[in-house]
């Protein structure tokens, strides 16, 4: 994977990402509260929405953001990812914030091999 498919993959991920931890938290999702959560503009979200839709992981309609059960799935399996290798660090020693934000860049470019460690060690660890 060239360097500009792993940055559109991350982008294409945080989007979805985004949208699913939204969908949880709040009644519908905007536009606006992805372009918040993210720090990016509406035009950018405006962008990636059409990128989404043309994948069949987002429908809208016509003001509100929803996940696909594909990309429910897809987006599902980014954020497990994240929480594991947060958790994983954080068991380590590192602070909650640096855990955080390296999970936010590792979640992207782990293996699957290593991803399985880290999720097996963070479950051995919690019993």
């Amino acid at each position: 994977m060239t360097v500009e498919e792993r940055r559109n993959n991350q982008s294409e991920e945080d989007y979805l990402e985004s949208i699913l931890i939204l969908s949880d938290r709040l009644p519908v999702v905007h536009r606006i509260e992805v372009a918040r959560r993210l720090g990016v503009s509406q035009a950018a979200v405006n962008k990636a929405v059409k990128l989404l839709c043309a994948r069949g992981y987002v429908y809208e309609d016509g003001k509100h953001l929803y996940l696909t059960e594909n990309g429910r799935a897809y987006a599902s399996s980014v954020y497990e990812k994240h929480c594991i290798i947060r958790d994983y660090l954080i068991d380590r020693g590192v602070s909650p914030a640096a855990a955080e934000s390296d999970a936010c860049k590792m979640e992207h470019l782990v293996s699957e091999e290593t991803f399985l460690m880290m999720k097996n060690a963070v479950a051995a660890r919690r019993g």
